[in-house]
């Protein structure tokens, strides 16, 4: 699946994150939520929602202590 193939019926604006190989938001106690291959992202007041390649839509809440990714090869680091 591709960017291409994301269909957003919402108001909601998303940015390309496809750089990104995955992300992993880390919370208080230790949890940890891996996504790969991050296609999509909105970020609003509440938390991000992400679109993956495989077609997954995620909501992760904004109470994460922690956020990381890692960029593909050659693509910037930081895309937002």
């Amino acid at each position: 699946m591709s960017a291409v193939q994301f269909k957003n019926d919402t108001t909601l604006v998303f940015d390309d994150i496809s750089s990104e190989a995955w992300r992993e938001y880390t919370f208080e106690g230790g949890d940890v939520v891996r996504i790969d291959e991050p296609l999509r992202l909105n970020v609003s007041e509440n938390g991000h929602r992400i679109f993956d390649a495989s077609g997954r839509s995620h909501y992760v809440p904004k109470t994460w202590i922690h956020l990381q990714w890692q960029p593909k090869d050659g693509a910037a680091s930081f895309v937002r």
